[in-house]
């Protein structure tokens, strides 16, 4: 839209260019200027938590007064204060807030993600404080299912972890079995999700696919038999062999190769494998969006319950 202002021409821009200048993630001197003190983390955190009004997170009711500290909200009726970090994972955090944003930063922006001992240098706090809010921040990077892939669909399992001498494989039983699947884009790759399971049967196969895939998807797999029964799920899944070196699949291995060689870069093992697999899904499907990781990321951690230290390491050291 274009308006007259005396000699000079204005030309709105369109509303989508708004939308994808308000997204886009800050720079770090821009990050230091809007984040600068404990006080603007929290002011921001209440404007997200309650932009679109307050509720009780205790009875439901949406009327609230001032509580007894700044930016907290008491219930006006059963007098429940509620704090903008609370039932986030900005809960009952140890150390400063901003420190806290800083490692969210970090974290999404960079472009290989960043270690908990990279974060505690450049932050001043501890190494074991730096891992385990950011174990917390992963939590967040989770898929929410909503989205599940469509068009053309490859999957295909791997196993990653330690060697064993003489070991091989699958056979190796401290490596960790993984099924990965990308959603293709012309000649390249535009979303993907992973997961670690315990064994390739279709038993263990078939959750994954029908969480991340929608049932009329055109999918490509090798030969394993674990994919033949869900073909009454997924009527065009098609199975073919591998080819010499896997050169069928040649982007599905790329991708699989690549989340090989990020894992032996930045965390060096697969402890926690899931939850590797989640940041590196996320920091993978969202380079080809326009709205900032960071911000994106933000928007997450606000309506994601808080986990302890216990909780966290249980999550990881169940099998599936």
């Amino acid at each position: 839209m274009v308006a007259q202002y005396g000699q000079a021409l204005y030309i709105r821009p369109p509303k989508h260019q708004k939308m994808e200048a308000k997204y886009q993630s800050l720079s770090i001197f821009e990050f230091h200027q809007k984040f600068p003190s404990e006080d603007a983390c929290k002011q921001f955190l209440v404007e997200k938590k309650w932009s679109a009004g307050f509720t009780c997170g205790k009875c439901g009711h949406g009327h609230y007064c001032s509580g007894s500290r700044p930016h907290d909200r008491q219930c006006s009726s059963c007098n429940y204060i509620e704090s903008p970090t609370a039932g986030t994972v900005f809960h009952k955090v140890k150390f400063s807030l901003v420190k806290a944003f800083y490692i969210v930063y970090y974290l999404s922006t960079s472009k290989k993600g960043i270690s908990s001992t990279e974060l505690s240098r450049k932050l001043g706090t501890g190494q074991k404080t730096c891992w385990l809010f950011k174990r917390k921040v992963m939590e967040a990077m989770q898929s929410s299912g909503r989205h599940p892939m469509a068009g053309v669909v490859e999957v295909d399992e791997f196993v990653v972890g330690g060697q064993e001498t003489g070991v091989r494989g699958r056979k190796n039983k401290k490596k960790r079995l993984v099924v990965l699947a990308v959603e293709r884009k012309g000649k390249g790759a535009s979303r993907m999700y992973a997961k670690w399971i315990p064994t390739a049967s279709a038993k263990h196969l078939e959750p994954f696919m029908k969480a991340h895939i929608q049932a009329d998807a055109s999918i490509r797999t090798d030969g394993w038999s674990g994919y033949r029964p869900l073909r009454k799920e997924f009527s065009k899944l098609l199975q073919e062999k591998s080819g010499s070196k896997g050169g069928n699949f040649a982007l599905l291995h790329r991708v699989i190769m690549g989340f090989k060689g990020w894992l032996r870069g930045i965390h060096h093992h697969a402890t926690h494998l899931q939850a590797y697999l989640d940041e590196y899904c996320f920091r993978f499907n969202r380079s080809f969006m326009k709205v900032g990781a960071f911000e994106n990321l933000l928007d997450r951690m606000m309506v994601t319950p808080p986990k302890t230290y216990r909780q966290l390491r249980e999550s990881y050291c169940v099998t599936p």
